[in-house]
């Protein structure tokens, strides 16, 4: 176990192993991929000329390297090709028994120095390596899909696994150029712990048509700069392999966060597993395709459009508040075209309020993404106002004010008696009610939500949030707007988190648990999850930026509306709110911030 690892065999030539088979020829291994299929060993041989072929086009690769890295592979349907390996690395099927074969017979094959790895994201590698006649050379070395581009590759060892085993594939996962994690041995390991909980509670809000499968998938991209909507990436996965790494991690945790939503079991059994099938949540055009086609699911111009009900004309607009949200939304109105009167509780706050949009407006020029003569148009339509009452003419009036129901209520009572006839009231919560603010008013069915996202200029999301009492009319005004001030609109009801907070905040409480139970630290789970799932910040460091008490805040609305246990906050954030460490904002949250 302590010779460098030369001479590689890969089990298993599906998509995962053909990725990986590619990586470890770039890196100057010799590879043998073994598969029971000989055509699925020809479409690995295919493959891998493809994408040595794609290299050299794009100057990654040289012809003389091509050559020489698909020179060092062949391909055989006989498991007793490892005999040589100095490294097993297994992805059949996800199946215990499956894999357990296959390491019953590398037992008989490989020599006692080989070490066996499995490529498991969800099975119990300690049980694997208890059945195996030398259990210390067992580890997992998960990779992510695809192979050659993911950099993430965790390491897992059981109780059971040599030290020397770990050193020696972590040292060869650094030769790959790939950033290698250690971790424990439990169902999803780090970054799939994470992020199977985050889209099976995507699948379950599908399921309920809280929303449509666009919506979720636009409103986690644009308002979280996700790479993919989390229907589109178990389309991707494999909804197969979703509810076997789900029917795993519920097993352990017993959290019914982790209880494989139904759908999941009903496309399984049809047999739509995603690209793969060319049909699960999406339909492709042909198994194994990327490109989506339309199905009956698929909306049309008008869905996409306006909608059912008739948009009224909108003028003229009013944003109440004197913050940063209120202040990015009025300049959002502005730029586009629209009057807007900005009131807030004095007229120096809402002064203020106008100096911040000149400076955000000057920025915009400064970085050359806003003429001169659009920031001074955009600036000569914002009205600063010291009252409620400039708002007597407004067809469309917007609140971004303190997060607290009993301050926007009463401010929708004043906007009841202000605003005339017709003008559609509109509150930015991200967690409170709506319906309690159109309860405040005599005329519900003119009240709605739209939550824009923070920095508002920046942010293309507006989550669109209709109560039982939303009218079609008051729906259709504000979609049309959105559009107008060229936002991305996506529909959902009137319950806590809406689309964006309801999937992301369970997601970073889990984070949160994860630390508590010591299974790994901040920075790993951070690199897990930015290397592992491509996201642009880990959980921890989203955390700091977003405030820790914003953060338990609306964890509490979640556990409070749903109930479930697994929402229930992670002690650990409570404390660190308790001790004053909120993130950036203090200084100091999961990290210390140094000149805040």
């Amino acid at each position: 176990m302590g010779t460098p690892l030369r001479s590689i065999a890969v089990v298993g030539l599906g998509t995962m192993g053909t990725g990986i088979a590619d990586v470890l020829l770039r890196a100057g291994r010799e590879v043998v991929g073994i598969d029971v299929s000989e055509p699925a060993a020809r479409r690995a041989v295919a493959a891998l000329a493809a994408t040595t072929a794609r290299a050299v086009a794009r100057g990654h690769l040289s012809e003389t390297e091509r050559r020489a890295a698909l020179g060092r592979f062949r391909t055989s349907v006989d498991l007793r090709a490892a005999a040589g390996a100095d490294l097993v690395i297994e992805v059949v099927t996800e199946e215990y028994e499956t894999k357990r074969r296959v390491f019953a017979e590398l037992d008989d094959v490989v020599r006692p120095t080989a070490i066996l790895a499995t490529g498991t994201n969800a099975l119990s590698v300690t049980r694997l390596a208890a059945e195996s006649r030398h259990p210390e050379r067992v580890l997992g070395m998960h990779f992510f899909n695809p192979a050659p581009a993911m950099k993430l590759v965790e390491v897992v060892s059981s109780v059971l696994t040599a030290p020397a085993a770990v050193t020696a594939v972590t040292e060869l996962a650094r030769a790959l150029g790939k950033e290698p994690v250690a971790v424990g041995d439990r169902p999803g390991f780090v970054a799939d712990g994470l992020l199977f909980g985050y889209l099976n509670q995507a699948a379950a809000m599908y399921e309920s048509k809280y929303a449509s499968r666009e919506d979720i998938d636009a409103a986690m991209r644009l308002g979280c700069g996700l790479p993919m909507g989390p229907l589109a990436l178990l389309d991707l996965i494999g909804v197969d392999t979703a509810r076997t790494v789900l029917d795993a991690m519920y097993a352990d945790s017993h959290d019914r966060l982790h209880a494989p939503a139904p759908i999941l079991r009903q496309l399984s059994d049809a047999g739509l597993t995603g690209r793969k099938a060319g049909r699960g949540f999406y339909a492709y055009a042909s198994p194994g395709s990327a490109e989506t086609v339309p199905d009956a699911l698929t909306p049309g111009p008008v869905a996409a459009g306006a909608g059912p009900g008739t948009p009224r004309e909108v003028r003229s607009v009013g944003v109440a508040g004197s913050g940063t949200m209120a202040a990015g939304i009025a300049e959002v109105f502005a730029k586009a075209g629209y009057p807007v009167v900005i009131a807030a509780r004095s007229p120096e706050k809402a002064e203020a309020a106008g100096a911040r949009i000149a400076a955000s407006l000057a920025r915009s020029v400064d970085r050359g993404r806003l003429t001169a003569a659009a920031r001074d148009a955009a600036l000569a339509r914002i009205v600063p106002a010291g009252s409620l009452d400039a708002f007597a003419d407004v067809d469309l009036a917007l609140e971004a004010v303190a997060e607290d129901l009993e301050v926007k209520r009463e401010l929708f009572g004043t906007l009841d008696k202000v605003c005339k006839p017709g003008a559609v009231l509109a509150t930015t919560t991200s967690s409170l009610p709506v319906v309690a603010c159109a309860r405040a008013t005599s005329r519900p069915q003119d009240v709605i939500g739209m939550h824009f996202f923070n920095p508002a200029p920046a942010m293309k999301l507006v989550e669109l949030v209709r109560t039982v009492l939303t009218s079609d009319e008051a729906h259709a005004t504000v979609r049309a707007v959105t559009a107008t001030i060229k936002k991305h609109p996506v529909d959902c009801g009137d319950r806590a988190g809406f689309i964006v907070n309801a999937l992301l905040f369970p997601y970073l409480n889990n984070a949160v648990k994860m630390v508590e139970q010591h299974y790994a630290t901040v920075d790993e789970i951070d690199v897990a999850i930015k290397l592992g799932g491509g996201y642009p910040m880990g959980p921890f460091e989203l955390l700091d930026v977003v405030g820790l008490d914003v953060s338990l805040a609306i964890e509490k609305v979640l556990h409070r509306e749903f109930r479930d246990p697994g929402l229930a906050p992670a002690p650990l954030l409570e404390h660190l709110v308790a001790a004053g460490c909120l993130g950036r904002k203090t200084g100091r949250g999961f990290r210390e911030h140094v000149g805040r």
